[in-house]
C-alpha cells in the first residue's frame, strides 16, 4: 500500500509525533491486540466490544445501505483494484489493529461517494446504514472524494442493531467547502468502532459533525490533517448517554501545514446509572505549522447521579510562531440559577430542566444547517429526556 502524497509544506501524515497517536502501519500484525491498559484504550470497556478490537471475524454484512444520489454525484460500491486505490485517500495510515484490518484485504469492498470538481450540490447526500443483527461482527470502508472547489454535504445515518468496525475517509480538494455529518442513532445493543479521517486541501473548508445517542458502545475517532496551507476544519459534536451506555469521542487535529485553522466544540449530557462519556481532544502543532489558529472545547451536563464523564483536552505545540491556541473543558450539573430563574416565572421544574438541556444543545444543532436533520435531533433530545432513568436494567447490569 503506497502512502498518500501531500502537497509541499505539509509533513508526511504517518509520522505522528504525538503521545496519543502512535505511528501507523498498514501491516495488521504490527498492531498488538489492546488490553485496555494502553493510554488510548484505558477508558474503553473492552469486554463489550465483541472482539472488534481484536480478531473477531468480519462476516458478511447484515447492515443494509441505501442512499440518495443527487445529479452529478457518483455513489457506488466498488471492489478490486478500485477499492484498493481508495484506501488511504485521507492520508490515514492505520493506527490500531481494528483500522488496519478494515483497510486490509479482509475487507474487499468500499462505498465510494465522488463529488466532481467545481460541483455545487444543493441537497444533502444521505447514506443510511441500518443494522439488523448485532450478533454479526462486520466491517466497512467509505471513501468520500470531494473535487477541487466543490460544495457538498454528506450525512451518514447509523441505526438498528449492528456490531461494526468502520473507516470513513474524506479527501477534500483545494478550495472545496464540504460537511460530513455522522449520526449514531443505534439500537441499545449496537457496538460501533469508527475512524473518520479527513485530509483538507489548500484553502479548503471542512466541517465534521458527530452526533451519538444510541448504541451500547460507540467509540469514534474523528481526525483531520492538511494537504497544504490555508485549510480550515471545524469539528462539532453532541452526545447523550443513558444508563449503562458508553459513548467515546476521540479528536485529533494534526496541524502539519502553515496558516491552517481548526475549531473543535463538543457537548454532551448524561443520565442514568452507569452512563459514561469520554471525550479526548488532541491538537498537534508541528514545527512547520507557523501562523495556525486552533481552539477546542468540551462541555458536559450531568443530569442524574451515577453518571461519569471523562474529558481530556490536549495541546502539543512544537512552534511558538502561532496566531493562537487554547482549550476548555467543563463537567457539571444544572445551573441552579437558570432553574431558579425559569421556575420563578411559573415554569414547572421538569419543563425548566427540559428548556435548559435544549438551550445547552441548541447552538451545536443550529450549526448543522440542514433543517430536517436539526428537527430530527431535537426530537431525539426530547425522547432522551422523556426516558425513565433506570428503565433499561439489562444495559445497567452490563455497565
Amino acid at each position: 500500500m503506497t502512502e498518500t502524497p501531500t502537497l509541499a509544506g505539509a509533513e508526511a501524515p504517518n509520522k505522528v509525533a504525538s503521545h496519543l497517536h502512535p505511528e501507523g502501519s498498514w501491516v495488521v500484525e504490527d498492531h498488538a491486540i489492546p488490553t485496555g491498559r494502553e493510554e488510548i484504550w484505558r477508558f474503553t470497556p473492552m469486554k463489550r466490544l465483541r472482539g472488534l478490537h481484536a480478531d473477531a471475524p468480519f462476516e458478511p454484512s447484515e447492515t443494509g445501505c441505501t442512499w440518495t444520489a443527487p445529479a452529478g454525484v457518483r455513489i457506488e460500491g466498488v471492489d478490486g483494484d478500485e477499492a484498493r486505490s481508495l484506501r488511504g485517500i485521507s492520508g490515514f495510515v492505520p493506527s490500531d489493529r481494528t483500522s488496519a484490518r478494515v483497510m486490509s484485504k479482509e475487507v474487499s469492498f468500499s462505498l465510494l461517494v465522488d463529488v466532481p470538481a467545481e460541483a455545487e450540490i444543493a441537497e444533502p447526500i444521505v447514506i443510511s446504514l441500518s443494522g439488523t443483527n448485532a450478533g454479526v461482527t462486520e466491517a466497512g470502508h467509505i471513501a468520500l472524494r470531494f473535487g477541487a472547489h466543490s460544495r457538498a454535504v454528506v450525512v451518514l445515518v447509523h441505526d438498528g442493531s449492528s456490531s461494526i468496525a468502520q473507516v470513513v475517509e474524506a479527501q477534500v480538494g483545494d478550495g472545496a467547502n464540504v460537511s460530513v455529518v455522522s449520526i449514531q442513532d443505534w439500537a441499545d445493543d449496537a457496538v460501533h468502532l469508527s475512524h473518520q479521517e479527513a485530509i483538507v486541501g489548500r484553502d479548503a473548508s471542512y466541517r465534521h459533525v458527530a452526533v451519538s445517542f444510541g448504541g451500547d458502545v460507540v467509540r469514534m475517532n474523528a481526525n483531520v490533517r492538511y494537504a497544504g496551507p490555508g485549510g480550515a476544519a471545524e469539528l462539532f459534536g453532541l452526545y447523550f448517554a443513558d444508563a449503562g451506555q458508553h459513548l467515546e469521542h476521540r479528536l485529533f487535529v494534526d496541524h502539519n501545514a502553515p496558516k491552517t485553522r481548526s475549531n473543535v466544540d463538543y457537548k454532551g449530557a448524561l443520565q442514568g446509572k452507569g452512563a459514561h462519556s469520554v471525550w479526548i481532544g488532541d491538537v498537534l502543532i508541528r514545527k512547520v505549522a507557523e501562523g495556525i489558529e486552533t481552539y477546542e472545547s468540551n462541555r458536559n451536563l450531568v443530569l442524574t447521579d451515577g453518571c461519569h464523564a471523562d474529558s481530556v483536552p490536549n495541546l502539543e505545540i512544537e512552534t511558538g510562531e502561532i496566531a493562537g491556541a487554547g482549550h476548555a473543558s467543563t463537567t457539571g450539573r444544572f445551573d441552579d440559577q437558570q432553574l431558579f430563574y425559569l421556575q420563578s416565572r411559573g415554569i414547572a421544574e421538569d419543563e425548566a430542566r427540559r428548556l435548559v438541556v435544549h438551550g445547552f444543545f441548541a447552538d451545536i444543532i443550529r450549526k448543522i444547517g440542514i433543517p430536517e436533520i436539526e428537527e430530527r435531533l431535537l426530537r431525539t433530545v426530547e425522547g432522551e429526556l422523556a426516558k425513565n432513568v433506570g428503565a433499561n436494567p439489562a444495559r445497567q447490569a452490563s455497565a
